[in-house]
């Protein structure tokens, strides 16, 4: 299969847990009735975003309303769902993670967010997700029937190394929940998504929590969808709503063919890029359902 639908909810998020869920199912809902086959949720879809609610929303993967709500939503409506991301209690630790589920509602891999949002812009904005959250340790991709996708979450779409792991692995699609700021959102949001298309000739979408400018932290939205030329293929300003995507995979090929940059060619003509890159334990980091 090379053509897909793939849907971005991009839903504004509130104090309620169990609204944010009803309204995350409804969603999914809408968006499998539209035909989308895979339908990604925004980070921290089911708690406000911000370090003093982490603790007091976090919840177990699997086991919690969360991860049971989209597990039910998967199977009913027969899709993938990625789960944007939870505050996920481990032990005593807690993470940033997204949970995804196949269309028969099973957990099929979870991916905590490996780059913590950690951030002081004078004047604008401090963020330290450090002070609540631990680190993520690996990378996470998982197989479907039309390619394979690798999960980042926000911050996570900053190392372009990252995208690249995924891109050698076999990925076509990149997806990154995610909810940059009212300072970095206009400035790098879109630039970042395509910068991660065209360095690995694949497709990259985000999804972004709707605009609440009441929030304490508030999101820049703008969920998007960018294909491997580096076209914005498809967007949504800062409300709340679905933007949708027909995702066709021979486009990504034929990318590749006009402009090769397949990796033995780029490992042969920059070998010290090839060092730098022999230096990171690809298989620690990279873990694959």
């Amino acid at each position: 299969m090379s053509k897909f639908k793939l849907a971005m909810i991009q839903m504004a998020v509130g104090i309620s847990k169990p609204d944010n869920l009803a309204k995350a199912v409804k969603f999914i809902q809408e968006a499998s009735s539209s035909g989308a086959s895979i339908i990604t949720l925004p980070e921290c879809f089911n708690s406000p975003y911000g370090t003093k609610y982490f603790p007091e929303y976090a919840e177990s993967i699997p086991g919690g309303p969360s991860t049971e709500a989209l597990s039910k939503a998967a199977k009913e409506n027969s899709v993938y769902i990625v789960g944007g991301s939870i505050p996920e209690k481990d032990g005593d630790r807690l993470y940033n993670t997204c949970a995804v589920f196949n269309p028969k509602g099973e957990l099929i891999t979870k991916h905590r967010k490996v780059h913590l949002f950690d951030i002081n812009v004078p004047g604008k904005i401090r963020f330290q997700e450090s002070e609540v959250l631990s680190p993520g340790e690996s990378l996470t991709m998982f197989s479907t029937p039309y390619c394979t996708i690798g999960v980042g979450i926000c911050y996570d779409i900053r190392f372009a190394e990252m995208a690249q792991i995924y891109s050698n692995k076999g990925c076509s699609l990149l997806l990154y929940p995610g909810a940059f700021n009212m300072t970095t959102g206009p400035a790098h949001w879109e630039a970042i998504q395509r910068a991660r298309a065209l360095d690995n000739q694949v497709f990259v979408a985000t999804a972004s929590p709707a605009r609440d400018e009441n929030a304490d932290y508030v999101a820049w939205g703008h969920s998007s969808v960018v294909d491997p030329w580096g076209t914005v293929i498809s967007k949504t300003e800062e409300k709340e709503g679905v933007i949708y995507a027909n995702i066709d995979l021979s486009r990504l090929e034929e990318v590749r063919k006009m402009i090769p940059i397949t990796k033995q060619k780029r490992y042969d003509l920059y070998q010290p890029a090839t060092l730098a890159l022999k230096k990171i334990r690809q298989d620690d980091l990279y873990d694959s359902h």
